[in-house]
């Protein structure tokens, strides 16, 4: 299926950059529920970016297809929508909304069956399009951060996914950026899976794209252990350049079919699928192919946990790479591991963490400050919209801020173990344009119990902004609900983070140095760029001269690896804020 969204902002698209045209990107239905089984943690916070985007592109026509859009009819414009199947007419009364739960579960496709999430039968009877519609109107008309900037419109006019897509504000930021920028529907039964175990189908590499039109530069990103892309003759590692797929130049193929092969071996949908690799190893001046299977894929969050000795203590080191409920004990481990070390300062490489649960990011957190500055404290707080300011409208409970958690949730860590802490007064962060909301969070909640974070690398995305899963047919819909603070109040970071010495602010400036990032050294090497100026900022707070870049940029041309920004595609469930209920 296809979404189509506006959006003034460049992606990283191979071909030709998209701006402020309407651009259109694979849906891939994905769900969760997290609640209903009763095996994920009560506050379990999400994050989104661009479901299976399609990164490379020929040329503007990526946009055919897409319907309408726009907010344009798409089946009819009149007022004689389609009867429901209780034989009544729905009429559209502009803005008057029945409640959601009057059409919920009434679906053009009912789903039979047991639910693997509650263990009982589907609940979906027979409906319409027009139910699904109505549906989504009531729901986002009640819970959407900003309801009243919606512009009501008859949902017999649309299918519905292109009606979701409307059924958000056009604003736009004083930045240029669209106020909303993480609207997102996904199929229930893949965003169980995706959220609950980090499986999914890929590789084991995960890619970034650094330029994005001919000629393009592709380079590997980094690796996960025991996968198609690190055993037999693959032994794919960072910095590895892409110089074709199935025999087609990545480099410089501009036809809208080779741009095709080219999505499909870099970002295949399926377990199974065989292509043909052409790259050049970092440091080589030939190159070799191989052919790669996909094969599904179970990731390791967290890697390359590590000492740096240096003449005043050893620094530790973990690469973090996603907010997942399987990285719950990785992380514990990974402290204990550090505080054998008897650390003096610690490194968190969230670079390539585009989110996952906030309450994993609120444990990591208390794991790095330990008891004293958190105890009693917020470490973020839900601001819903004015419909509702003392009840939270999806748990029925009273709004209250989260404290910090001081035992493991229950993710993959035994619920109620106390968490082991580090009892550090700062933390270096590594950070990339991809660094994304439960991230930032992590930072945002740090910062607002004053522990110092200090921020190497480049702008991080910039999403203080939230949901609940809203699930219908089959469907998990995610549409701004609410919006995280700290405990001193602030969340106001929508352009993300920036470190103090950028040339030119692009979002909240913190201590640090603005470092772009480096393909030449492995992550977690100590002469790595990024890491590197950790290091040295540790001694005299100096920075080598700014190099980073935001996630608005998009290179056009190749560029030397050891300092430069790309664009890594992840899953869209792990880009945004998602809440459980409880």
């Amino acid at each position: 299926m296809v979404i189509c969204s506006n959006k003034n902002v460049s992606v990283p698209l191979i071909g030709r950059e998209i701006g402020p045209e309407t651009m259109c990107q694979d849906r891939g239905q994905i769900g969760i529920a997290i609640d209903s089984m009763g095996t994920m943690p009560s506050s379990s916070v999400l994050l989104y970016r661009i479901s299976r985007q399609t990164l490379l592109t020929a040329a503007i026509l990526v946009v055919a297809g897409c319907g309408r859009g726009g907010g344009a009819p798409a089946v009819s414009s009149d007022n004689n929508p389609p009867s429901n199947s209780d034989g009544n007419s729905a009429v559209w009364v502009p803005d008057v909304f029945e409640p959601a739960v009057n059409f919920e579960n009434r679906c053009v496709v009912p789903r039979t069956g047991t639910d693997p999430r509650t263990g009982g039968q589907f609940p979906d009877v027979t409906g319409t399009t027009l139910d699904e519609n109505n549906w989504l109107r009531s729901w986002s008309n009640d819970l959407y951060l900003w309801y009243d900037e919606i512009v009501d419109q008859n949902p017999a006019d649309f299918t519905t996914a292109e009606y979701f897509e409307v059924l958000k504000t056009s604003e736009i930021t004083p930045s240029g950026n669209p106020k909303d920028r993480f609207h997102f529907s996904l199929s229930t039964e893949e965003w169980h899976a995706l959220s609950q175990s980090g499986v999914s189908a890929g590789y084991g590499a995960t890619f970034s794209v650094i330029a994005a039109s001919p000629p393009r530069q592709v380079v590997v990103a980094y690796t996960e252990p025991n996968s198609p892309a690190t055993t037999g003759p693959v032994n794919l590692a960072r910095g590895a350049s892409i110089l074709a797929i199935d025999g087609v130049d990545m480099v410089e193929a501009s036809d809208d079919a080779s741009v095709a092969v080219l999505n499909a071996g870099l970002f295949p949908s399926e377990p199974g699928e065989s292509h043909e690799f052409t790259v050049q190893d970092l440091g080589s001046s030939t190159s070799r192919s191989f052919s790669m299977v996909s094969a599904t894929i179970t990731s390791v969050p967290v890697q390359n946990v590590d000492t740096v000795a240096t003449s005043s203590g050893a620094v530790g080191y973990m690469l973090f790479n996603d907010h997942i409920a399987t990285s719950e004990q990785q992380l514990m481990d990974a402290v204990d591991s550090l505080l054998g070390a008897d650390i003096t300062d610690l490194v968190v490489d969230l670079r390539y963490n585009s989110g996952g649960f906030l309450d994993i990011a609120n444990e990591l957190a208390y794991m790095v400050a330990g008891a004293g500055p958190t105890a009693g404290q917020t470490f973020d707080e839900l601001r819903l919209n004015d419909k509702h300011t003392v009840f939270n409208p999806v748990t029925g409970r009273l709004l209250q801020p989260t404290p910090f958690h001081t035992t493991a949730l229950g993710f993959s860590a035994p619920g109620g173990q106390n968490l082991p802490t580090l009892d550090l007064s700062r933390v270096f962060v590594l950070t990339g344009p991809g660094t994304c909301s439960a991230s930032e969070a992590f930072i945002n909640g740090l910062r607002g119990v004053d522990v110092e974070v200090i921020q190497i690398g480049s702008t991080t995305c910039g999403k203080p902004y939230g949901f609940y899963e809203g699930a219908n047919c089959g469907t998990s819909y995610f549409s701004i609900q609410f919006k995280g603070v700290n405990a001193k109040g602030f969340g106001d970071y929508t352009d993300g983070f920036s470190p103090e010495n950028v040339v030119e602010i692009e979002g909240t400036p913190i201590p640090g140095c603005s470092v772009a990032d480096d393909f030449t050294h492995a992550l977690g090497d100590r002469d790595e760029a990024r890491l590197s100026a950790a290091l040295a900022y540790r001694i005299d707070q100096s920075c080598p001269s700014p190099s980073g870049l935001s996630d608005r940029t998009l290179l056009r041309a190749k560029v030397d690896l050891s300092a430069v920004d790309g664009h890594i595609h992840k899953s869209p469930w792990l880009t945004n804020r998602i809440m459980g209920r409880r």
